[in-house]
């Protein structure tokens, strides 16, 4: 079985499409799975059955691996007895008729409009830092862009006087975000009176947002920012930058925005992606009963 694998290996060392990082992942997959077959008593490739890989899987449940590390596994055991059955080295391929499990979809991180309120005000407009930092969390949570669309963006991206940007993401997909009162008042602002001061006659920039030392602010640099506002806050749970997108979007389908608009607003190739940030019916029908019932409290 080992021989196998390090054939496969190699195979993959020579293929100059296979990144280092996936070869060390195949790497430490197949040895893990080499050492469950030899328990198994498993120990040439052509008597390896199905109900072996079936086996290991159910082990891998059993020791509390999570559904995507266990379809992981598969797709590299997959990818092992593909090489197998071109290279004759089995008649069969036993993963064909394995499912993989399917990864949990855990409920997105968002915050209430009420602690976006507050993280929103945690920063002080009176100082430069404080007025740029409002202005980007403003316009990420009236946008819903990425953290890197956001610390993409150059001043020419943003129209704050027709209340729009362009963005661009994902495999270069551009489009137009509307951008609310709020973020527009803040930006302009930011324009007029704080983004000048950031930069450096000896580093010129067309970045919307300029570090402290006058160059395009990065993703590390903004999540040190949304850190510290949220500690200002008092938001006691973990917070990330996507969670302002994330709650862009219930937000927004929660106040009965059409799915196709949102799907374009965030960039979402498909609707199915929108969809996960919909309140689940059950959750609406208790909603409405609390509403409407006149004995409901």
């Amino acid at each position: 079985m080992r021989t196998w694998i390090q054939a496969y290996l190699n195979r993959l060392e020579e293929d100059r499409a296979v990144s280092v990082s996936t070869r060390l992942s195949y790497g430490r997959d197949l040895r893990d799975f080499a050492e469950a077959m030899e328990r198994m008593d498993v120990h040439v490739p052509r008597a390896l059955l199905s109900s072996h890989v079936q086996a290991y899987l159910h082990r891998l449940r059993q020791e509390g691996k999570s559904a995507a590390t266990i379809a992981r596994r598969l797709v590299s055991v997959r990818a092992l007895c593909r090489f197998g059955v071109i290279e004759r080295i089995l008649e069969r391929d036993p993963t064909l008729q394995l499912d993989a499990p399917k990864p949990e979809r855990k409920a997105p991180r968002t915050l209430s409009a009420e602690e976006v309120g507050r993280l929103l005000e945690a920063p002080d407009e009176d100082t430069v830092q404080g007025l740029r930092d409002r202005a980007m969390l403003e316009l990420l949570y009236a946008s819903g862009m990425r953290v890197s669309e956001l610390m993409a963006l150059d001043v020419g991206h943003v129209r704050p006087d027709m209340g729009f940007l362009h963005c661009s993401g994902p495999g270069s997909r551009e489009r137009i975000v509307p951008i609310g009162g709020a973020a527009v008042r803040l930006l302009k602002r930011y324009l007029e009176e704080g983004r000048g001061r950031l930069l450096r006659p000896d580093k010129p920039t067309d970045a919307l947002f300029p570090n402290h030392l006058g160059t395009r602010m990065t993703r590390q640099g903004f999540w040190k920012v949304i850190k510290k506002y949220a500690g200002t806050a008092g938001i006691a749970a973990e917070l990330t930058p996507h969670a302002l997108r994330q709650s862009f979007a219930v937000h927004l389908l929660g106040n009965g925005a059409d799915i196709r608009a949102v799907q374009e607003m965030l960039g979402h190739a498909s609707p199915q992606t929108t969809q996960r940030y919909q309140t689940s019916p059950k959750a609406r029908v208790k909603e409405e009963y609390d509403r409407a019932h006149p004995r409901a409290r």
